[in-house]
């Protein structure tokens, strides 16, 4: 058979609009060639006891963090991030190697012993095999570290394919992978949704997807019977009591605003009661103003999410829009440069409450009372990440239990660390990301119980 052309993918820097470089967008002989090697690898991989694999996962943490500065360059490069954000996402990622490294080789077990009279019983928790996993476009580097340090750590081989627009990052961690851990380990697959498409479909054991929902329905029904893990965004709400701290304002408009307010845990629809709207809306819109873009935080990513951000906002019904500045120079030579932006009054139904929108732009709703708090911050499909913000401690804490999200802070948002799960409901997918608890997601567990053959023991009387 003739070789199959490869197309390229033509690679956009967000700050700017123009083509950086391109990539070749893989295709079923690439696939089928990376899952294979992924199969080769696994039995050596998975063989390895945890302490060794612990061994090359902090061996490829140590060399993350020798090349940090390349990685944020990378990253930038895709994502058009400040470098403060990007340096900090390379040390998270580093971070989180280590945390799997650690993780494996402390797992907890299931109820061990004699069980059933006359035997002895345990569980054994084993790989899945050949991971696929399939990472988005706002977090090249952190979402890649989020499903391939469990996956690994687990005693799994993955083959990830980045997001067509950001390979760069993720290719560095594969050349870094295959010195630590080993050829075939971990293997990365550039190209488009067409070669998702393929690995999705293709002879691997599981499939850890990020992405939008739509993507993710679609994931779930190429998988077919095989294991899933989805995260699909959300919508968060935010419901600010009238005795909200002081820097309420301030911290959501920081926030909304990292990474241009492009994560799926983002604060989004800011929900007050009528007694503290207007005030809301008037410290929400002068922390928002102070938020520059180009300063303080970077552009959309591509064309299509900035035609999409521009179609939510041009269809709301908002009578109120407060937005923010852009810093001299950015936008210049073109790019997805967007303002801090604040829509207010707008009806329950308005595109910018039910939709996610995926940049640095907040949407204010005033409810009657708390119970209509509530039902609004929980009349959405996606049930992501949600906050509280008030001083009465035991008011916050019942009011966080009522938010229906697989994620709840109290005054304070984005808070996140290695150790604590994460993970949405709903339309926002399912599985678990972070915490010990993600080793779970790519492993199965085994009963082996034995009969015991010895001579039962003299009688006593």
């Amino acid at each position: 058979m003739p070789e199959v052309p490869v197309p390229d993918t033509t690679l956009i820097d967000p700050r700017t609009g123009r083509a950086r470089g391109s990539r070749p967008a893989a295709r079923a002989p690439q696939v089928t060639a990376a899952v294979a090697a992924a199969r080769r690898a696994l039995p050596d991989w998975r063989a390895l006891t945890p302490k060794e694999r612990s061994r090359r996962l902090h061996r490829l943490a140590t060399l993350i963090e020798e090349h940090a500065d390349a990685y944020a360059e990378r990253e930038r490069a895709g994502t058009g991030k400040p470098a403060h954000e990007a340096a900090g996402e390379v040390e998270q990622m580093a971070d989180l190697f280590r945390f799997y490294a650690g993780a494996v080789r402390a797992q907890p077990a299931p109820a061990a012993g004699a069980l059933v009279a006359g035997h002895e019983s345990w569980v054994r928790w084993e790989p899945l095999g050949v991971i696929g996993v399939v990472v988005p476009w706002n977090y090249p580097l952190m979402m890649a570290a989020w499903r391939c340090a469990p996956a690994l750590a687990a005693g799994n081989t993955v083959v990830a394919k980045p997001a067509e627009t950001t390979p760069d990052a993720l290719e560095l961690l594969a050349e870094h992978a295959r010195e630590a851990l080993g050829e075939g380990v971990l293997t990365a697959l550039p190209g488009d949704r067409e070669t998702g498409r393929l690995l999705v479909a293709g002879e691997v054991d599981m499939v850890a997807f990020t992405g939008s929902a739509g993507a993710g329905a679609e994931v779930a029904a190429r998988a077919g019977t095989r294991r899933v893990s989805l995260e699909l965004g959300g919508n968060s709400p935010v419901v600010v009591l009238p005795d909200a701290p002081e820097d309420t304002w301030a911290q959501l408009a920081a926030a909304t605003t990292y990474n241009a307010g492009q994560s799926c845990a983002v604060p989004a629809r800011v929900i007050t009661l009528r007694a503290n709207y207007a005030s809301a809306l008037a410290g929400l819109g002068a922390a928002m103003r102070e938020r520059v873009a180009g300063r303080d935080f970077g552009p959309l990513n591509n064309a299509d999410q900035a035609a999409r951000y521009d179609r939510i906002v041009a269809s709301s019904a908002a009578k109120v829009t407060v937005s923010g500045d852009t810093a001299p120079g950015a936008g210049e030579d073109g790019g997805y440069w967007r303002p801090a932006t604040v829509l207010a009054d707008l009806p329950d139904d308005d595109p910018a409450v039910l939709e996610e929108v995926f940049g640095p732009l907040l949407t204010v709703q005033a409810a009657e009372s708390v119970e209509a708090a509530v039902a609004l911050a929980n009349g959405v499909p996606q049930a992501l990440a949600a906050s509280v913000w008030t001083r009465d401690l035991p008011t916050g804490l019942a009011l966080a239990a009522r938010l229906d999200a697989g994620e709840t802070w109290l005054n304070c948002h984005l808070v996140q660390t290695a150790e604590l799960p994460h993970g949405g409901r709903g339309a926002s997918g399912h599985g678990t990301d972070l915490s010990a608890l993600a080793l779970h997601e790519y492993q199965r567990p085994k009963t082996v119980t034995a009969r015991l053959l010895m001579a039962p023991p003299p009688s006593l009387t």
